[in-house]
């Protein structure tokens, strides 16, 4: 009698036995771990922050990570989780935005800025949860595929500027040279004594020398066995071990560079085996509300993709997503995301990469994510892995980022090919002049200066004016006809990013 009962069991509801189930949750980790931890190295040191800190951002994203799938994958009241077997982390969508707040307002002070808007529009993402069914014509294919290339467009030139250096600061291509710095110096001297008029305010020496420790060939050439680690293991690897390439590809690199003596373990050493995530860490945030506009369009463009997410998992797991299911799991994105405001990090999604791993597998319980969400926490409470993180060389980040913001771009170029560019040449027109306008920002970075300062965070994210170019052009040429639910299937079907 025993088998007919646990043949009657749901799949998705079933709990496997224990040490299985750990195993199972494991894999899901790792297969999204390497880019759970990119974002807040990323948003981290484009905020300045110290690298206590930025290792702090990583244990509170891990920590939140967990917490988030918990809600989303077990179910809190009817309200919140799609109870479905889904991994949360980080959307990359968010970090062109940040990186363009962060690059505005350095710092601690920045910090609070973008945790402002990331809970001010965790809270008005979870009012709209509902309405985002009816927001689908406006985000067909097309619309998805186009932004999503532009995000990893976008990206593209974090994991560049990891290999070879950033185009400011200690690592910026050309130096000022010595001795016109020597020389200016001087003048100034003779400027005080009146013998030379005083020199204009701001007045300094171009950088004219270049910088040794601008694309250091041993760092290409880390970045280099990291990118050719990564490749051999997804073409000879099978199952897992494929999955988990990029992890794999940065455990290589940073061996190499350990034996090199380029990374060291001493802010590891000194980091506690245990500490709590502590919410408002730079203190109580500050609520811009050009900022939160800026995250909330982002949220939005989030939860499409998640709506497609969730509808090809129901079908995966063959367990229906009804309305109030859908909602239920849109409004958790919200509600993850004020989490991650409160905790010290950023937007949260369900990580396609984890939807494909359950095709991949075949298990469909929804309590192995449970699992993985515990494990994350645990991990989030061991401030000695965000230290070990922080401490990875850029040059061994560059080489990994290559290939996971490629991929984004990639998953874009894959849902655009779903779309009907022969019969419809307007089509051409949307994905032309979008990516145009994602673009801008990273061309000429300088090309909002006269306009008012207050919409600039809202301006500088190629990835916002594309969507808004996108959703507006698409609508233009092609009207917001309904019929949009299977194209959101199909589209998230071909997202592995």
């Amino acid at each position: 009698m025993a088998s007919p009962a646990r043949s009657a069991v749901d799949p998705v509801d079933e709990i496997l036995p224990p040490l299985r189930m750990t195993t199972l949750g494991l894999q899901h980790v790792l297969v999204m771990y390497a880019g759970a931890v990119a974002v807040p190295l990323i948003v981290g040191r484009a905020l300045k922050l110290s690298p206590e800190d930025v290792a702090f951002l990583i244990s509170a994203d891990l920590f939140c990570c967990g917490v988030a799938t918990i809600i989303q994958s077990l179910g809190v009241t009817r309200w919140f989780g799609i109870q479905l077997p889904v991994m949360m982390g980080v959307t990359f969508a968010s970090v062109g935005p940040m990186i363009a707040m962060a690059n505005a307002y350095p710092g601690p002070d920045g910090a609070r800025m973008i945790f402002g808007a990331i809970i001010g529009a965790g809270i008005i993402a979870m009012l709209i949860a509902p309405l985002i069914g009816r927001m689908l014509k406006f985000f067909p294919p097309l619309v998805t595929g186009t932004i999503i290339l532009v995000i990893g467009v976008t990206l593209m030139r974090v994991g560049i500027n990891w290999i070879f250096g950033n185009p400011v600061g200690p690592t910026a291509p050309k130096v000022v040279d010595p001795v016109a710095a020597g020389w200016l110096n001087q003048l100034k001297d003779l400027a005080g004594t009146g013998v030379v008029p005083a020199l204009p305010e701001g007045f300094a020496p171009a950088a004219s020398v270049q910088n040794p420790l601008y694309a250091r060939p041993i760092n290409i050439a880390i970045s280099g066995v990291v990118l050719l680690a990564i490749l051999l293991i997804a073409r000879f690897g099978r199952g897992f071990v494929a999955n988990i390439a990029v992890l794999l590809g940065m455990l290589i690199g940073a061996a190499l560079t350990i034996v090199m003596g380029q990374m060291t373990f001493e802010k590891v050493a000194e980091a506690h085996w245990f500490g709590i995530v502590t919410p408002f860490h730079f203190g109580m945030p500050i609520f811009d509300p050009v900022l939160i506009v800026t995250m909330v369009l982002v949220m939005i463009v989030v939860m499409i993709e998640s709506t497609g997410m969730f509808l090809a998992l129901g079908e995966m797991t063959g367990r229906e997503v009804t309305p109030r299911r859908l909602s239920a799991g849109l409004r958790t994105d919200g509600l993850g995301t004020l989490i991650g405001g409160i905790f010290n990090t950023f937007p949260y999604t369900s990580f396609s990469q984890n939807v494909g791993l359950v095709g991949v597998t075949g298990i469909k319980s929804r309590f192995i994510c449970v699992t993985g969400g515990v494990i994350l926490i645990l991990f989030g409470l061991v401030p000695k892995m965000g230290a070990a993180v922080e401490s990875l060389p850029t040059a061994v980040l560059g080489g990994a980022g290559l290939v996971m913001f490629g991929m984004v771009a990639a998953t874009g170029i894959r849902i655009l090919s779903t779309v009907d560019f022969a019969g419809n040449r307007n089509n051409l027109f949307v994905v032309a002049v979008s990516l145009g306008f994602g673009m801008i920002p990273l061309i000429a970075p300088d090309f909002k200066q006269w306009m008012p300062h207050a919409i600039h965070p809202l301006i500088e994210s190629g990835i916002l004016l594309a969507t808004i170019a996108a959703v507006l052009l698409n609508a233009f040429f092609n009207g917001t006809g309904a019929g949009s639910i299977e194209e959101a299937k199909r589209a998230a079907s071909m997202a592995d990013h």
